[in-house]
């Protein structure tokens, strides 16, 4: 059994580990909950624009020549934007944020979507991917915690420029989706070339609307707007699942740290009283040695 100074020495360092995972966990609480609501707030916006996003399509002509946005093509080259957190300590997203996407770009359906390219946003998804040698059109780093559109904006025109350039067929966005605070989804979105909703086409004919100056016009105006909303909420989005990720591996690390410090006390306590009595027997058998 080791002696008890080893095992105190061990307790104090527990208690340090569980002080420092206890503010993280505190501060992780504070930033999620703006987060999560920013998350959410943005959504019924989205979910709008998509719907006059597939009624415009409708009544705009032919989706391959109306604007070059919508233009499909067969894919040669895809690019992927990987968001992933700056900073560790958020459990298993970054994880699956990798295996994810590492599907995607390293396994054996990435042959059918030609060269494969990335625009990673955040240091972890980065690094990871820079050592298989992919190459990156651009890079981001340190959004913040809140960041807004204007932050978001250079992800998408980037994106937006290439498409339209011919640099690439196909542009997928990758994130972790906020399900609530335990749960956080790595999905793929398709967004260049931009698909309409089916469902709004199929109502589509159900209202009419008057469109100033033109269908077609109302449409070119809106595409690059409908691509930089979707890359702004998969960050909001994105934000919200690492605070919750990392508020709740924080909570389990401090909540390990306790149950190892129960333990330790526990061992700390025999080790102490076997030394005690060790000690009594000790002297003991010297008063015995001495009345003899």
């Amino acid at each position: 059994m080791a002696n008890t100074r080893e095992i105190r020495r061990r307790i104090r360092s527990v208690e340090n580990t569980a002080k420092i995972t206890n503010a993280i966990q505190l501060v992780a609480a504070s930033k999620m909950r703006r987060a999560q609501d920013r998350a959410l707030q943005a959504r019924p916006y989205a979910e709008k624009m998509q719907a006059v996003l597939g009624h415009l399509s409708g009544v705009a002509g032919d989706p391959d020549t109306a604007h070059p946005l919508l233009e499909r093509r067969e894919i040669n080259e895809t690019t992927v934007i990987l968001i992933t957190p700056d900073r560790g300590l958020c459990g298993g997203l970054i994880a699956n944020l990798e295996r994810h996407t590492g599907e995607i770009v390293l396994g054996p359906e990435a042959g059918g979507s030609g060269d494969i390219s990335m625009i990673p946003v955040g240091r972890k998804g980065g690094d990871y991917f820079q050592r298989f040698g992919i190459n990156f059109r651009a890079s981001f780093q340190e959004l913040g915690d809140y960041p807004g559109l204007a932050e978001t904006q250079p992800i998408s025109r980037i994106a937006i420029d290439d498409y339209t350039e011919g640099h690439v067929d196909q542009v997928l966005l990758v994130y972790a989706s906020f399900v609530n605070t335990v749960s956080q989804t790595p999905v793929t979105v398709p967004i260049l070339p931009v698909e309409p909703p089916a469902s709004a086409e199929e109502t589509s004919g159900e209202t009419q609307y008057i469109f100033e100056p033109s269908p077609q016009e109302v449409l070119a105006d809106l595409l690059p707007r409908y691509v930089d909303l979707l890359v702004y909420q998969a960050v909001l989005e994105a934000a919200a699942s690492e605070q919750s990720a990392r508020m709740v591996a924080m909570r389990n690390a401090t909540d390990a740290a306790n149950d190892m410090i129960a333990d330790l006390t526990l061992v700390y306590n025999k080790a102490r009283q076997e030394q005690i009595t060790s000690e009594l027997l000790d002297i003991t058998g010297g008063v015995e040695a001495l009345k003899g």
